[in-house]
């Protein structure tokens, strides 16, 4: 089982900064739609944060890096995203507390104690029409990460018909139906960008293993 360090949590919050970045627009049309119509703007400027956070003071665990990117959201982001973003990594970053490589079963397990802060400090459960929606599904198909992507993808779709219960969209009603949840949108994100960060892992370490093969073939020809 792969071995993750600070430096893959940090590519990870860079490649969700980038996702958000590209998407920003499109989440704020979505929040327009049942929210404040910030949360692109808010969440972009929050992952910005955190990136230049993390690059200024590079932590040297995963826990310590995912503590001080819960931190960044915390008092970067506005509205109700911050603080369960924020809760969502800082609490992930408690659960691995301070060793400095934890395997992807420990990661799976403590992404799902961020969720269950999450689920915790908004009351929200699968069908409100929120964050977890697309966040608990993901984290349950974890440590299989391109499962975990689609279940996230379905979970943040399967948004879409629902009534929201909880947030600010819950005051809608019956309008909030039929409108994509800008929270649940931007987890998809989020573990995409997991995803993503996993997979270049697997091709940077299979090159590296490709690389010292070859230098093992050499040296036996010489």
């Amino acid at each position: 089982m792969a071995q993750r360090d600070a430096e893959f949590i940090r590519r990870w919050l860079e490649a969700a900064a980038e996702a958000v970045a590209r998407d920003a627009s499109r989440l704020t049309e979505l929040d327009s739609a049942i929210g404040d119509a910030d949360h692109g703007s808010n969440m972009r400027r929050g992952f910005a944060a955190v990136v230049a956070t993390l690059a200024d003071q590079p932590p040297t665990d995963p826990g310590g890096t995912l503590r001080v990117a819960g931190r960044t959201l915390i008092s970067t982001v506005g509205g109700a995203a911050g603080p369960l973003y924020g809760t969502l990594l800082r609490s992930a970053g408690k659960a691995l507390g301070d060793d400095p490589v934890v395997d992807d079963e420990r990661l799976a397990e403590a992404l799902r104690a961020g969720v269950d802060g999450v689920a915790s400090l908004g009351g929200a459960a699968v069908g409100d029409k929120t964050m977890v929606d697309a966040l608990l599904p993901a984290v349950s198909a974890l440590p299989d990460y391109p499962a975990a992507r689609q279940a996230a993808e379905e979970g943040a779709a399967a948004t879409v018909p629902l009534r929201a219960r909880k947030g600010r969209a819950s005051y809608l009603g019956d309008r909030s139906t039929g409108h994509l949840d800008p929270g649940a949108a931007s987890s998809a994100l989020l573990i995409g960008a997991l995803a993503d960060a996993a997979a270049a892992g697997a091709e940077a370490g299979g090159a590296e293993a490709g690389g010292a093969e070859a230098g093992g073939a050499e040296a036996g020809d010489d």
